[in-house]
């Protein structure tokens, strides 16, 4: 049974009274006017009313919103706020023990003194503290850090005593990327890394189960590229077609090849046996010798580590690289975002043809597109970043004057100048040659620039910058050529940023 209300007034639809109760007064049937007027609930007396919901008594009433619990919930705005998954306590545990180590290693002497003053009995008591104290700090940071998705950003909310909101607008996310490292592997977590315009380090969701990440990825490349939001939480990971894989075979020669990774291995073993002879001092030799072997580690086993299994993919939102033996990253690079393009071609590579391929992306630290791949491979691989532009072959690029090589005797001749009409192209280095390749749209400023010792040979540089906070310069160029392509490089740049595209993803 409904009691008649305004709505039913609104459509047109006048009732008529019907019986009245027996011992009840008659319903007021207008306030105002001559016409007849729906019948108003009433709220006193003894008769039936419409009660309005209870919320005290012993009986069941309607529940509210809940906010607490491991699932999503609404927050003050109805945004649903999701939590991280349930095994990050384990990871952010590890902080009150990371600041004991960073004391011990700070004072090593002091904290040595401290260790041989404590008993047994002290250790215990001193471990039943400390292993509680750092599951609830783990357990409180999971608990207070929740994140949600609006239809213009990525909200990440932190802090138990004090409270930071870091709101992401997805407009200025430059790559969304999943990586697991080994342990994350083992558990089935992965963490999600956005590299966002205008900030010097990533931000990141750590950890998330590996399909959520990749889901909850796949919803942010979709509403950025400007999806309709009730319908980009479906879209899901956009599909990929296989490009090419390095082989580790082929990584490991190339390393080898490298002349970084003997330099540094030599230099492990000759510093330290040098020093040893002239001093006969061990610590002096360690802190030396030490520092060394890691930097050859770095360069040779640890570029092998995360350069292996490299595999490119293509898909509608960018070239998506996979790679890495212990710690598996899965990143991206955007399109129409790329700055700048490196191929880089060492010395002992090129008998074999190889080159490598860098990158710069603004905003984002993604720097390998390539660790190792024959030139032309490498090549449609970059007509895939850059859209139309084709590499200028050696012969297309010009040298500068003979003169130059007072400036930079036997160096100058590993400088060439190529300029299309979509790059500029500048090249340089006479072992590690490298050839830069900038779009026309994506330069920044162009200038010009002479040293006392240019000015008297009538030599010049000229530098163009880019979005990514880097310098592509062509260097020792005639004085009234490189004046000419300062201004003709200005009107190239103001045509390109008109005519290129939106940088939007999955376009």
């Amino acid at each position: 049974m409904t009691t008649p209300g305004k709505d039913e007034t609104a459509r047109g639809g006048a009732t008529a009274p019907g019986p009245q109760a027996p011992g009840t007064a008659p319903a007021a049937t207008g306030t105002d006017g001559p016409g007849p007027h729906p019948a108003a609930p009433r709220t006193d007396g003894p008769g039936p009313h419409s009660a309005a919901p209870r919320t005290d008594g012993p009986g069941p009433h309607p529940a509210a919103p809940r906010t607490d619990g491991p699932g999503p919930h609404p927050a003050a705005d109805g945004v649903v706020e999701r939590r991280l998954h349930p095994i990050t306590p384990l990871r952010r545990a590890w902080a009150p023990v990371a600041v004991l180590v960073g004391w011990a290693v700070h004072d090593p002497d002091q904290a040595q003194r401290q260790l041989s003053r404590l008993t047994t009995t002290h250790l215990l008591i001193g471990l039943a503290v400390l292993i509680p104290a750092a599951a609830l700090y783990g357990f409180l940071t999971w608990w207070f850090t929740h994140y949600a998705v609006t239809d213009t950003e990525l909200r990440i909310r932190t802090g138990l005593l004090f409270r930071r909101t870091a709101h992401i607008r997805l407009e200025r996310v430059q790559a969304i990327d999943v990586t697991q490292p080994l342990l994350a592997r083992v558990a089935g977590v992965a963490k999600l890394k956005l590299d966002v315009i205008g900030t010097g380090k990533k931000d990141e969701l750590a950890f998330l189960g590996a399909d959520e990440a990749r889901a909850l990825r796949a919803e942010l490349l979709a509403r950025a590229a400007g999806l309709a939001p009730e319908t980009a939480h479906e879209v899901g990971e956009a599909p990929s077609r296989h490009l090419l894989r390095v082989p580790p075979g082929v990584l490991a020669v190339s390393l080898l090849l490298t002349g970084a990774t003997w330099g540094t291995l030599i230099a492990a073993v000759l510093v330290p046996t040098l020093l040893w002879l002239a001093t006969h001092n061990l610590w002096t030799v360690l802190a030396t010798a030490l520092p060394l072997l890691g930097a050859a580690g770095a360069s040779s086993a640890g570029r092998f580590v995360g350069e292996y299994d490299w595999t490119v993919a293509e898909s509608p939102d960018g070239l998506r690289l996979d790679h890495g033996l212990l710690d598996r990253a899965h990143e991206t690079v955007p399109p129409g975002r790329v700055q700048t393009v490196r191929i880089v071609e060492p010395l002992l590579w090129r008998r074999r043809g190889w080159v490598r391929v860098e990158l710069d992306v603004a905003g984002s630290s993604n720097s390998v597109l390539l660790p190792v791949a024959p030139r032309e491979i490498a090549e449609s691989v970059v007509a895939r970043v850059l859209p139309g532009v084709t590499v200028p072959a050696g012969p297309a690029l010009s040298r500068p004057p003979r003169r130059a090589a007072r400036c930079r005797p036997l160096w100058w001749r590993g400088y060439g100048l190529a300029v299309t009409d979509t790059v500029f192209a500048a090249r340089y280095g006479l072992l590690r040659r490298s050839l830069a390749l900038v779009p026309h749209a994506k330069v920044q400023s162009v200038r010009r620039t002479q040293g006392p010792w240019q000015r008297a040979l009538r030599l010049a540089d000229v530098r163009v910058d880019t979005g990514a906070n880097k310098t592509v310069t062509a260097r020792l160029r005639d004085a009234d050529e490189a004046a000419e392509l300062l201004r003709a490089q200005a009107e190239r740049s103001r045509t390109g940023r008109r005519d290129a595209l939106p940088d939007r993803w999955m376009a």
